[in-house]
């Protein structure tokens, strides 16, 4: 249990009881609008994260090990299925150009397979008697999620408007919220970690950004998401798309070969057309055409 006055306290426990209403006002609007359809991953990570509320938030006060095995526990769930959401944000704005799609796809795999191996790496290197292997897996994989959360959102406010996205596309809303609520994350874990802030104030501040993230995702969970416009597609990922996809399905040799001899039939036809012209041409008048001598 964290120490704090009674005001923190109640603070703190007022920011996180917030969690719940908000995560179940979205559940319920993804609902009564089908979009936990379209957005399956985000709407399991709802209903993960009301779930934990109600087994980690009585356990705090009632048992110690039950609450701390099963924060744990969430922290895990959390972090795999954030990675999740942001694949399937990620497919929600290249839904237009498969073959880009299909390439993050797999930088997708290959980011969750490097993701894991690091936090391997990390849990088995690190001697800590504070924490235990597992518990530095799981923080390295939330940390690395975090990461790629916020690049995410980076990566939509400098190429949204390359693709036709606009900002108020859901799955524009769900990057922002993760991507806001992780860099706020960040930053106070390493002002925590370089003894810039305490723990009550990193406390505070978390939950405070959480909220944040919480209140965004309801918001464009209840705002009208504009259609994308087949206009909006712009000339320049066309043109990634077409690189692609001509470097996954190149031009076989067998098939250049009718191009050059078609190539090498309109010359041979423009060579012999221009020397017939000049016989025609230095041919004499036909005799219907010279006047008859009495």
């Amino acid at each position: 249990m964290l120490m704090m006055g009674e005001t923190s306290r109640i603070l703190y426990y007022l920011l996180w009881c917030l969690h719940p209403v908000f995560l179940t006002g979205i559940a319920v609007v993804m609902l009564r609008r089908k979009q936990c359809r379209q957005f399956k991953y985000f709407f399991a990570y709802v209903i993960a994260q009301i779930l934990t509320f109600a087994v980690v938030f009585p356990a705090t006060f009632h048992s110690y090990s039950t609450a701390f095995y099963a924060s744990w526990v969430s922290t895990a769930v959390s972090a795999a299925l954030g990675f999740l959401v942001i694949y399937e944000a990620f497919l929600d704005v290249f839904q237009p150009f498969h073959t880009l799609r299909d390439l993050g796809t797999v930088l997708f795999k290959w980011a969750g397979l490097v993701m894991l191996l690091v936090a391997g790496v990390v849990s088995v290197s690190t001697s800590s008697t504070d924490t235990t292997p597992w518990m530095q897996a799981i923080t390295t994989s939330q940390r690395c999620v975090r990461i790629i959360q916020v690049g995410m959102v980076l990566f939509l406010l400098f190429f949204a408007r390359y693709l036709g996205v606009t900002r108020r596309q859901r799955s524009f809303g769900i990057a922002l919220g993760f991507g806001a609520f992780a860099f706020v994350e960040l930053v106070l874990v390493a002002s925590y970690t370089g003894d810039h802030l305490g723990t009550l104030v990193v406390s505070l501040l978390n939950m405070s950004a959480y909220d944040a993230a919480l209140m965004i995702w309801l918001g464009y969970m209840l705002a009208k998401s504009p259609a994308r416009d087949a206009g909006s597609i712009l000339l320049r990922p066309q043109r990634w798309e077409q690189s692609i996809t001509d470097i996954q399905h190149p031009v076989t040799s067998d098939s250049l070969i009718p191009m050059f001899e078609g190539m090498v039939d309109r010359a041979l036809s423009r060579t012999h057309a221009v020397p017939m012209a000049r016989e025609e041409a230095s041919l004499p008048p036909s005799s219907a055409a010279v006047p008859m001598r009495g």
